[in-house]
């Protein structure tokens, strides 16, 4: 299978997963959509899950590198989270749900590995926000209130849990920049 065979499948699964579910889709809707046989999926992604490990571990990283770049292009801690929440306004722009949000309303039914990096990527989030909080506090950008790790679970909470609201309401009203203050500074 080519490269660009592989990421088509890789892309369009991930799409299927933020838009139906891990559970809601299967390979002969990706078959289709791609436009190969399923025959085909399974000689490179054996197992379902293994295809759903594939899409989690490329998108960790993906998030990992945009908060290398998100680091460099802004000092300040606002500026990093703003920067953070428009990860999940692109997402939620483009008609799809946070990747790990949805698999994470899936937990139980997933597979283990598959709820073991979804953990992991919760985990990975949720260290950066409080890796950024904390330097925010030290600098005095920002009160110490509750703690950085709080701040961090709230803030994450906030942004999750509005693309979910904004996707079963099929609202198209964007979580404004002010939540990052209004977390910040009161929590």
């Amino acid at each position: 299978m080519a490269v660009g065979t592989r990421d088509a499948l890789i892309k369009t699964a991930e799409n299927l997963m933020r838009t139906r579910g891990y559970t809601a889709f299967s390979y002969a809707d990706l078959s289709e959509a791609v436009g190969i046989r399923k025959a085909s999926i399974h000689h490179h992604f054996p197992a379902k899950e293994d295809l759903g490990a594939a899409i989690v571990e490329e998108y960790i990283e993906r998030v990992r590198a945009e908060f290398g770049r998100i680091e460099l292009q802004h000092e300040h801690v606002i500026g990093r989270l703003e920067a953070f929440l428009q990860i999940f306004r692109s997402s939620s722009d483009g008609g799809l749900l946070p990747l790990c949000g949805a698999l994470a309303a899936e937990m139980s039914a997933l597979p283990l590995s598959l709820q073991q990096l979804t953990r992991q990527f919760f985990a990975m989030q949720l260290d950066w926000l409080t890796k950024t909080l904390a330097h925010g506090i030290t600098l005095k950008e920002i009160p110490e209130g509750s703690g950085a790790k709080h701040k961090a679970f709230i803030l994450l909470s906030i942004l999750e849990g509005s693309c979910f609201i904004n996707w079963a309401t099929n609202d198209k009203d964007p979580l404004s920049p002010s939540v990052i203050r209004l977390v910040v500074n009161n929590a």
